[in-house]
């Protein structure tokens, strides 16, 4: 049922369809239930937390009419906060990684905000974010901010992150799945997903078992060794401390590889006809690992976080016919 007409693009943001890979699950025993995050109006889950950390900095009166709005970004939020902002008439300053698709600096400039980009740490591979990229993005967000006396919308700190998912995205999963959910499992960025739709699934379920994905070369929140803090995958796997994470919303950690994202995203697209970004990817990939070992059986929900759209320019899709 079609909804009433809006007063703004910000309040199409969440309501996303819930899809069943049984394509790409034919032949294993259980279930991936997938929430097309990718058809929110900025084409990610992203949306969700921009909106809800700047309505809760407006409720609270931290954030006055007319101030400009700042946050680091691999791009997704700074996508979410550039079309929040521009609706309700902030100017926004995105901070970003060189290393990060350039699609995305294109998109959010094309809304209306400022994008400041800073160069990759030494030693860095291009296209390949890792937390010493991103601690050159901080410093340089954190300047800025005092510098323009600006509202820091960090999606890092801020509840609001976390509360765009407990309050509505892990509500709308377990009323789309009629609460058949045994496992919900994210690749985490901030954490804000992850910690959000495992605490309000649990007031339902409260024996739902929570999954942590990560890069196979970085397993920084598993405590394990890190072979390479420089992966494919971007928007998350940092090897940095997420103020979020809560170790009670924890059962296990998951890894997956550069290669197992991208053949799982060419699979998505060709199988299922999802066109998805490398960290939904992960996210896929490591549902099957879990339904083809120790979880055979389960029904696990989690999100597509965004478009493969905003990739073209990395070899997710390079050269595929």
């Amino acid at each position: 049922m079609l909804s009433k007409v809006l007063n703004g693009v910000h309040e199409a943001i969440g309501n996303t369809p819930m899809i069943r890979l049984s394509r790409l699950t034919d032949g294993v025993e259980g279930n991936i239930f997938a929430k097309l995050e990718y058809l929110n109006p900025g084409f990610s889950k992203k949306d969700r937390a921009a909106l809800q950390i700047i309505e809760e900095a407006e409720r609270a009166g931290k954030l006055n009419p007319g101030q400009t709005v700042i946050e680091l970004t691999s791009g997704n939020a700074g996508t979410g906060m550039a079309m929040v902002c521009a609706v309700k008439g902030y100017h926004f300053i995105a901070v970003m990684s060189k290393g990060n698709s350039y699609e995305r600096a294109r998109m959010i400039r094309a809304l209306g905000a400022e994008v400041i980009l800073v160069n990759q740490a030494p030693g860095s591979p291009e296209g390949q974010v890792s937390g010493a990229d991103l601690a050159m993005v901080e410093e340089e967000t954190r300047k800025l901010t005092e510098e323009r006396n600006a509202f820091r919308a960090d999606q890092f700190n801020l509840w609001g992150n976390v509360h765009a998912h407990e309050f509505y995205t892990g509500e709308e999963m377990w009323q789309q799945t009629d609460g058949e959910i045994d496992i919900f499992l994210d690749f985490v960025g901030s954490a804000g997903t992850f910690v959000g739709c495992a605490r309000a699934l649990r007031k339902h379920k409260k024996n739902i078992r929570c999954y942590i994905v990560e890069p196979e070369t970085a397993p920084y929140l598993a405590n394990k060794p890190i072979l390479n803090p420089h992966h494919k995958i971007q928007g998350g796997g940092y090897c940095l401390p997420l103020p979020f994470l809560e170790g009670e919303q924890i059962d296990g950690y998951l890894t997956v590889s550069d290669n197992e994202v991208i053949e799982v995203c060419r699979k998505l697209a060709k199988e299922e006809g999802i066109f998805a970004g490398f960290s939904s990817g992960a996210n896929v990939a490591a549902a099957l690992k879990l339904l083809n070992g120790s979880e055979k059986g389960a029904n696990i929900v989690l999100t597509i976080n965004d478009s493969g759209l905003k990739y073209l320019s990395t070899d997710l899709y390079k050269d595929e016919a």
